[in-house]
């Protein structure tokens, strides 16, 4: 039984029965030292919820450096809905400085993004690959769009 009426609202677990759209590399779960996915909401966690997702990315040790070996995250794919991709740094001196680079394409455009940034992306428009080419610091990425479920 639900101790209040409206706790249904507070998400804090994963989202278990969760499956990878076919652009989309494997991501794991955030754990202990381990970045990944942290939260995840659609219409089948929350009945009438829109698509919301939370990533953390962390530095890599020294034998998987991202400049060497950079990490495609996202392949290129369109939707039939509007997109929103926000990229956060951890520099509590600098919140503009992400700490890390990231390539995103955009159409036939290639953009590397190296601040703090949110990036709206209209549906129908062709987007990524998203690549982490560097990861300085702990990086904070989410993204949402007004669609019941991702894809």
């Amino acid at each position: 039984m639900t101790s209040s009426k409206y706790e249904k609202y507070i998400i804090t677990e994963m989202k278990q029965t969760l499956a990878d759209a076919p652009w989309v590399h494997p991501i794991r779960n955030a754990g202990k030292g381990q970045d990944g996915r942290i939260l995840w909401l659609d219409s089948e966690v929350l009945p009438g919820a829109f698509y919301l997702e939370t990533v953390w990315a962390y530095p890599r040790n020294a034998h998987e450096p991202y400049d060497k070996y950079p990490q495609t995250i996202v392949e290129p794919h369109t939707h039939d809905f509007d997109e929103v991709l926000c990229f956060f740094g951890t520099n509590i001196d600098d919140p503009y400085d992400l700490g890390a680079e990231v390539e995103l394409w955009l159409g036939d455009e290639k953009h590397i993004i190296k601040k703090s940034a949110i990036v709206f992306i209209p549906k129908g428009l062709q987007h990524c690959p998203l690549i982490y080419r560097r990861v300085d610091r702990p990086m904070f990425i989410f993204s949402s769009g007004p669609g019941s479920m991702y894809g």
